[in-house]
């Protein structure tokens, strides 16, 4: 699956960008992140292309739920939900 350059949730058009490195508070150490005010979905230049799915879809989950107005969310709630967005898209892509 390609990561789309540009999504939209819930009437917010995010952007998705690769890049060389994810930093949050002066740490390196992400694969992906999602920023509110600028609408951006980053994801690690360097991941596998199935790692890079994985963290878009954790990142896609912390925007639907920040645009459904949950402005903190659970990293446990934001996994879970992400890895089964992930895995519908992924069977709904093999099965049309």
């Amino acid at each position: 699956m390609k990561i789309p350059e540009k999504i939209k949730v819930a009437g917010v058009v995010y952007e998705g960008i690769n890049r060389p490195f994810i930093e949050i508070d002066s740490n390196r150490n992400y694969q992906g992140a999602c920023t509110y005010p600028d609408t951006e979905i980053s994801i690690l230049d360097d991941l596998s292309d199935e790692r890079k799915e994985d963290v878009f879809f954790h990142e896609l989950t912390h925007a639907i739920l920040y645009e459904a107005g949950y402005e903190e969310a659970d990293e446990e709630m934001v996994n879970r939900i992400g890895k089964v967005l992930h895995q519908v898209f992924r069977y709904s892509k093999t099965t049309t």
